[in-house]
Formats: structure tokens, C-alpha cells, sequence
């Protein structure tokens, strides 16, 4: 699989609640561009998949979180993504939000690959940039 992708993120205060702590559905928009990004750095190009016919693109099927600590505003925050496993029509990757050392918030996610609103086999070429 692949090596971990990290993206650095900071805490605004559009991201915490009125105590300036991260509200909890912050970390998933975190976590989401940090996908991306994980992505775009292998070479895939989703808008070009999109475009594509049929298009492809990506949807969450299945998330499991655990909130360990929490992120405050103005933290400087890690968002370490890493690929677990590749299926069919599935990408399993592993999250973790840290700040420093400290993991605040880690993730198991599965991908599905979507195809006019219906699960679709991964592209080839993204196989071979996950080393599959």
C-alpha cells in the first residue's frame, strides 16, 4: 500500500464552537481534504474522472471515529492519511488528526467508487498508483 500522505491544516475559528474547540463535524470536512489530497499527490485527477464517460467519482460508505482529544483554535494540525486496502469498488484508508505527536482523532474509512449513482470497479489506473 501506500506510504502515508500527511496535510497540514490550522484550526479558524469557522471550525470550533463557541468555546473555540473544533466542532466534531469539522474533523470530517478535515479528513475529506485530506483525502483529496491524498489522491491528487498519487496522480489521480478526480474532476477529470468525473468528466469522464460514465463518470467516476468517490463516496464515504463507511466511517468508524474515535475522538480522543480535542483540537483548539489557531492549533496547527496533521492530517495523516494512509491506504489499508484496495478492493473491487473499495479504498480502505486509515486517518489520524494530529496535533504534534498527539493523535486527537483517528479514522477507519471506506471508500466506494461510484458510477451514475451506482458502485463501480475502480479504474485500473488508480490500482496501479496504489501499487495494486
Amino acid at each position: 500500500m501506500s506510504e502515508t500522505h500527511s496535510f497540514p491544516i490550522r484550526v479558524y475559528y469557522e471550525d470550533t464552537d463557541f468555546s473555540g474547540v473544533v466542532y466534531h463535524a469539522s474533523y470530517l470536512r478535515f479528513m475529506e481534504r485530506a483525502r483529496t489530497e491524498f489522491l491528487r499527490e498519487l496522480g489521480v485527477d478526480q474532476r477529470r474522472l468525473f468528466m469522464a464517460s460514465p463518470p467516476v467519482g468517490f463516496a464515504v460508505r463507511h466511517m468508524e471515529i474515535d475522538f480522543l482529544k480535542a483540537a483548539l483554535m489557531d492549533d496547527e494540525l496533521i492530517i495523516e492519511t494512509a491506504s489499508v486496502n484496495v478492493g473491487g469498488a473499495t479504498l480502505d484508508l486509515e486517518q489520524s488528526v494530529m496535533r504534534g505527536a498527539e493523535t486527537l482523532v483517528s479514522a477507519k474509512v471506506r471508500i466506494a467508487c461510484v458510477s451514475n449513482g451506482r458502485a463501480c470497479r475502480l479504474p485500473d489506473e488508480i490500482r496501479s498508483l496504489l501499487g495494486t
